[in-house]
């Protein structure tokens, strides 16, 4: 028997919750089914555990601002992740100012976004990366600290022990947060179920196929049951994390020819001793070993998730052929294809740092993890600690003359008529969900994306606008979410007065 429906969303994590949240507010009568092959929302990528819960707005991140062979401080991919999270910020506190969420504190919370480095020519360089920073209205606030006495007294865990004739720095930024993006995607899912999307957990998608019509054939496999549905659809999200790569090969659109996927595993070290919880709270962002890869910057990050604070330590990188957590280890393998073969052999050629990396990683001992978080915490005990597994990323590798280029971040396939798309990619992703679920609207339905546009302007007052460019509309947005958001206390620095070195 076949089903009929408007819309079909692959995978139950942020991303596929972000689009249900918005189509269901643009276009209420349009009827949407998810699939999600796990018993749960968000128990992939989107899972507390599996990610750091950093609001991902360039305060903290390092990679977001690197160093120009003359010294400068390049800052213009921080400034471009910071307006997509304003934007996350807004859709968010309109949600929870009309119903679609709840408490927000169940999902936000105020956090310190903190970048630390120590070293002569590393604090020169947070030095010029303040000075970059902090007169540009969307980092307003931001503080560079140089003194041992006031990097003891922010962050006592960090400092005990601590020789401090190495010079550290610090560049503080009290309007962070931290986000537990499985508890979000569960409030999203919850108001999308009650107001009659069909949510099916447990149900794979095993093919898409693109009907004569346009629309699309779409066969689900009940994981519990085995009996397989065939539902077609005018409009398909594949929003499946690692596995989006192989669904969107399977539909055949020729805008995915050329792709593939690095996976990328990881662990955290997560604090099992409350009194080493009670003294650090924030995300301290370090920077990346010489050689290492972007996606390798250590951090010290506080949690709370279920009202209750927590810490981790990490990354430590691993390598496995999954495409997720909980999926095979064939999937690497089944995702190559003559078109993006070639692509995928270039990268390990050119990648052979990344290479050597990822090796280095595979060989630590717990103990050597441990050792690892010494640059952090001098006195880090390894019985404070356990060893978690967090979730899958796969890295795009995109076609590149004859060859191909591994690139962080995030990318939309959308075929060309606009009934199908996909996200490829990781970080920061989750924290610029709403912008990347705007492009998917405007690239695939783009006559309907006009009538939306007020609508949209109601939930997201920035639209079509930077930020960046409109200090005051910066201004009433921040005042506006913080409120909403119950983040008052990010506005106001705890540490306002306090003498900062010059």
């Amino acid at each position: 028997m076949t089903e009929k429906t408007d819309v079909v969303l692959i995978g139950a994590g942020i991303m596929s919750a972000t689009l249900g949240a918005l189509l269901r507010q643009l276009q209420p009568e349009w009827s949407i089914s998810l699939f999600e092959r796990l018993d749960a929302a968000a128990a992939e990528s989107s899972d507390p555990w599996n990610n750091a819960g950093t609001g991902h707005s360039a305060l903290c991140e390092l990679n977001y601002s690197p160093q120009n062979a003359d010294g400068s401080v390049d800052v213009t991919k921080a400034v471009d992740i910071n307006e997509r999270f304003q934007v996350s910020r807004q859709f968010w506190a309109y949600a929870v100012e009309n119903g679609v969420l709840g408490d927000p504190s169940r999902f936000i919370n105020p956090i310190p976004h903190v970048s630390y480095v120590h070293g002569a020519d590393d604090v020169q360089y947070l030095r010029k990366r303040y000075e970059a920073l902090a007169p540009h209205p969307l980092f307003e606030g931001m503080e560079y600290i140089d003194s041992p006495d006031e990097f003891a007294r922010r962050l006592p865990l960090m400092a005990k022990g601590r020789d401090f004739s190495d010079p550290v720095a610090l560049n503080w930024t009290d309007g962070g947060t931290d986000i537990d993006f499985g508890s979000l995607t569960k409030e999203l899912l919850a108001h999308l179920g009650a107001s009659g999307a069909d949510l099916a957990f447990g149900h794979e998608v095993r093919d898409i196929d693109k009907q004569s019509d346009g629309s699309w054939k779409v066969s689900v496999r009940n994981l519990r049951t085995r009996q397989t549905r065939t539902v077609v659809a005018k409009f398909v999200f594949v929003g499946a994390g690692g596995g989006a790569l192989p669904l969107l090969q399977k539909s055949g659109i020729k805008e995915i020819k050329g792709f593939a996927g690095f996976p990328v595993s990881g662990q955290f070290l997560r604090c099992t001793n409350p009194d080493l919880i009670d003294k650090h709270e924030a995300k301290v962002y370090g920077k990346a070993a010489v050689g290492a890869p972007p996606m390798s910057v250590p951090h010290l990050d506080t949690r709370v998730i279920n009202g209750k604070p927590g810490l981790l330590f990490g990354p430590y990188a691993g390598w496995t052929p999954k495409f997720l957590k909980d999926g095979s280890n064939t999937d690497l393998f089944k995702s190559i294809r003559p078109g993006n073969l070639a692509p995928m052999l270039g990268v390990g050629v050119t990648e052979l740092s990344l290479v050597k990396y990822l090796v280095s990683e595979l060989l630590k001992s717990q103990s050597g993890k441990v050792y690892t978080m010494e640059e952090f915490i001098p006195r880090a005990d390894g019985r404070d600690w356990e060893l978690i597994t967090a979730g899958q990323r796969v890295q795009i590798i995109r076609r590149k003359g004859i060859g191909g280029v591994l690139e962080l971040g995030t990318a939309v396939i959308a075929a060309k008529d606009g009934s199908i798309a996909g996200l490829l990619g990781a970080s920061p992703g989750a924290s610029t969900c709403v912008t990347a679920m705007l492009d998917v609207l405007q690239r695939c339905f783009p006559r309907e994306y006009a009538d939306w546009t007020p609508r949209l302007r109601e939930m997201i007052p920035s639209l079509g606008v930077k930020l960046s460019d409109d200090k005051a509309l910066f201004h009433e947005v921040w005042d506006w979410t913080n409120k909403a958001l119950n983040l008052n206390s990010a506005n106001t620095p705890r540490h306002a007065g306090v003498a900062l070195a010059p």
